[in-house]
């Protein structure tokens, strides 16, 4: 991975790992079981996409992941009473690290030489999936599966990066684009109540 990819993992991984662990301190976790909520969810998404591109899961080839996961934990703790006063908090980690994720997932799925549709759906899988295992283990529904504009931002992050490549922007530029693009879109939607529409049963 070039040094960006690099950083938007390592930047991603304490990003999410944050939003973990806000949440878990939300519901009167342990520190023990903080850090299990924000591993899990930095390293989620992550290691479902490495299973189905039958590659290693890239936690288990360095143990940078859970120092990072750790200082994070140290980071909820030392300032966990500003956090606590800062209600968006949540919000703001978790859509930095969805952008990064998201293009850590893309990227590495074009290097295993998979075309770019499927790259598409394994950087939304990348961003998505660890905070839905996130919100089960904290018992709460899925944000993914709520109305809020989530797993299509990271779809739209994804075909804004093959809309790069095809314009023939920098690898780089592509990549911060697109991440950005993922944050705009989430921030976007939220401030002015954009979702997809609900899809009700029979009254």
């Amino acid at each position: 991975m070039t040094d960006f990819i690099t950083w938007c993992d390592y930047l991603g991984t304490f990003a999410f790992a944050i939003s973990g662990i806000r949440l878990a301190s939300a519901k009167q976790f342990d520190w023990f079981g903080a850090y299990v909520v924000g591993i899990v969810t930095a390293v989620g998404g992550g290691t479902i996409r490495d299973v189905l591109l039958n590659a290693t899961p890239f936690w288990m080839e360095q143990p940078s992941y859970f120092i990072i996961t750790g200082l994070a934990l140290i980071f909820v703790i030392i300032f966990r009473k500003h956090l606590i006063h800062l209600n968006n908090t949540f919000f703001i980690f978790d859509a930095i690290g969805l952008g990064l994720f998201v293009i850590v997932g893309v990227v590495k799925t074009l290097d295993y030489g998979f075309p770019m549709w499927v790259a598409i759906v394994m950087g939304t899988i990348t961003g998505s999936f660890g905070g839905m295992m996130r919100d089960i283990l904290i018992n709460e529904e899925p944000l993914i599966f709520r109305k809020d504009v989530y797993a299509l931002a990271c779809v739209a992050g994804g075909l804004i990066y093959c809309g790069c490549l095809t314009l023939g922007l920098p690898l780089s530029l592509s990549q911060f684009v697109s991440a950005l693009s993922i944050l705009v879109i989430r921030v976007v939607s939220v401030k002015y109540h954009i979702g997809v529409p609900v899809l009700k049963g029979e009254e």
